[in-house]
């Protein structure tokens, strides 16, 4: 008569497990080399083509589609989509849709100075960030520079382990009277997130000696010059490889969970998907964690584009691309809150994912009173449950914390926005918008089977 959650270890056959541990290795493969947008949507792509996608600019020189045709979409380096062809395009989809971007600091367009024999660069945070844990850690640089005549450099600086490392101070104990007394998000303010860059002078130099030194540096070894940082991309992520926690290495962190843990899991979904009834497809958007916007964000159109062309090889218009999303069904694959013994004041209990047991069903997202949510309909849920006790995909529920604590959102509307029954569901995450966040490797493994089952 009671419910009770399914705890995903116990759950495990000897073959699962297996699955499971290999799984996760190759998930922190992944995550450790996706430090960015642009290298994740790269390490996606480069995936793909090794499973026999190919883009879609040779799909329309072909002329035609097929069922169990592969094919990829590359929007400007940042997003992308992967696509495997069914029976009838028009009769609609069935789509994981995750985000690639994670919270960070990105370089102002004219981020380096010199103080106190020091020279830091200025940053900008993006998405939702504790401004305080940024400091006192190991920081790297990726990123891309082009330079005067519009050659393109990609910078990647603190990952192995003979590269520097960067910094951004943080006041020492002895000096912090005043600064304890602030609340946590007055503690660091914004412009003193400044990236410790270079320290050692140039010989003979009077005015700025540590930039020109650094400045130097940057010549010599990447073959940029100060006024190249004002077109450039660069993000300040944290230093260092994905790594198990735990004594029993049950757990993982690494910087980016959120969301990436979404896009690797669907990715090794539709990697196994050969030729499904319905067309399967897996979205790696940009931009959701400001809002979706920009033309690699979810608001922008090029997946509807994408549609389009290929209905339109069939001699199919508008109206046929409108009834494709009307009748899609989609998986908004966004993490949620996990119960933290730590924190439990923020969560309810009745109604709160734990970690363990397995990806998190929420019907709905939004804040406070469901604001900016998507609010699944009760027929869709169903029928992923009936689908995943077939399946044997053990899930559980969950809300985003105490309904007015706070809350977020995800892509879920944007596509429901054109028709489609979605649901959000994703891996609950721990320290979520942390530069290092927590995640269980069987919730891990529960993700990626819910997403396969879905997609076949």
């Amino acid at each position: 008569m009671f419910y009770e959650k399914t705890n995903q270890w116990n759950a495990l056959t000897q073959a699962q497990e297996k699955r499971l541990w290999k799984l996760a290795e190759d998930y922190k493969a992944f995550l450790s080399r996706a430090k960015t947008e642009r290298l994740a949507n790269e390490e996606i792509l480069r995936r793909a083509e090794e499973a026999g996608f190919v883009s879609l600019d040779e799909i329309l020189k072909r002329g035609k589609i097929s069922p169990g045709d592969k094919i990829y979409l590359n929007q400007k380096g940042k997003a992308s989509v992967l696509l495997v062809m069914g029976k009838d395009l028009e009769e609609g989809m069935d789509i994981v849709g995750s985000h690639i971007d994670v919270p960070r600091l990105d370089l102002k367009p004219m981020p380096l100075y010199e103080e106190g024999n020091l020279a830091l660069l200025k940053t900008h945070y993006y998405g939702g960030v504790k401004k305080y844990q940024w400091t006192a850690i190991p920081l790297a640089i990726h990123g891309v520079v082009f330079t005067k005549d519009g050659q393109r450099v990609d910078i990647s600086i603190g990952e192995k382990e003979d590269d520097p490392v960067f910094y951004i101070n943080d006041l020492l104990i002895h000096l912090s009277a005043d600064q304890m007394k602030k609340a946590l998000s007055e503690g660091i303010h914004a412009e003193q997130l400044n990236v410790l860059l270079g320290h050692r002078p140039k010989k003979d130099e009077k005015e700025l000696p540590v930039k020109k030194a650094v400045l130097d540096i940057l010549k010599k070894t990447h073959g940029i010059i100060e006024e190249d940082f004002l077109t450039a991309e660069l993000e300040i992520v944290p230093a260092g490889a994905a790594r198990d926690v735990g004594i029993d290495r049950a757990m993982i962190c690494g910087h980016g969970h959120d969301d990436r843990v979404s896009a690797y899991t669907s990715l090794a979904a539709i990697m196994e998907i050969k030729k499904p009834e319905r067309t399967a497809v897996c979205l790696f958007a940009d931009k959701e964690e400001v809002g979706s916007m920009g033309n690699t964000g979810m608001e922008s159109r090029y997946f509807e584009n994408m549609i389009a062309e290929l209905l339109a090889l069939s001699g199919k218009g508008e109206l046929a691309v409108r009834r494709s999303f009307a009748a899609s069904r989609v998986i908004s694959a966004d993490v949620t809150v996990c119960f933290d013994p730590t924190f439990p004041e923020v969560t309810e209990k009745y109604n709160v994912a734990n970690a363990g047991c397995g990806i998190v069903m929420s019907k709905y997202t939004g804040v406070r009173g469901k604001a900016g949510s998507n609010d699944a309909n009760a027929e869709f849920l169903s029928d992923l449950r009936q689908l995943f006790s077939k399946k044997k995909v053990v899930w559980q529920s969950g809300e985003l914390g105490k309904v007015d604590q706070g809350g977020g959102g995800t892509i879920a509307f944007i596509l429901a926005n054109l028709g489609a029954e979605v649901v959000d569901m994703g891996v609950p995450v721990l320290s979520m918008h942390a530069p290092m966040e927590l995640i269980s490797k069987a919730d891990l493994y529960s993700a990626y089977t819910a997403y396969k089952a879905f997609l076949e």
